[in-house]
């Protein structure tokens, strides 16, 4: 008989016993939230954050495309935000006391301090739609 072997036998350096009850594990809230967290940072490796956390890499992705799913479905998402310096321009009295001033393809939002946030919820994703 025949041993279709490649290598020679070797000696188990270590050894797991997994134990307990079998069956699909439950994440809560926030351990899904920092699993997810720490597999969108910018350079995250999906497969080695998977592995961290004791579940397969096409598990993780499919929590990665929900999420993207729900944020895409909210009337705001994240938007990238660019701190540019004060360069004077004339403005209209009534918007030199504005804080906040949004550009968005062309469209100014100046917002001054105590605005209603629902209302520029609004004007921001009709500003979304728009696009």
């Amino acid at each position: 008989m025949v041993d279709h072997m490649l290598e020679p036998p070797r000696a188990v350096r270590r050894l797991e016993v997994i134990t307990g009850a079998r069956g699909r594990r439950r994440w809560s809230a926030d351990e899904k939230a920092r699993i997810l967290e720490e597999a969108m940072a910018p350079g995250a490796v999906v497969s080695g954050v998977a592995r961290r956390n004791g579940m397969s890499p096409q598990h993780l992705f499919t929590w990665r495309r929900q999420a993207k799913c729900e944020a895409d479905d909210s009337p705001l998402g994240f938007t990238p935000v660019v701190v540019a310096p004060d360069v004077p321009q004339p403005t209209p009295a009534a918007c030199r006391e504005a804080v906040i001033e949004i550009v968005v393809e062309g469209a100014v939002i100046r917002v001054p301090s105590g605005a209603d946030g629902a209302t520029l919820a609004l004007v921001l994703h009709a500003l979304k739609s728009l696009r």
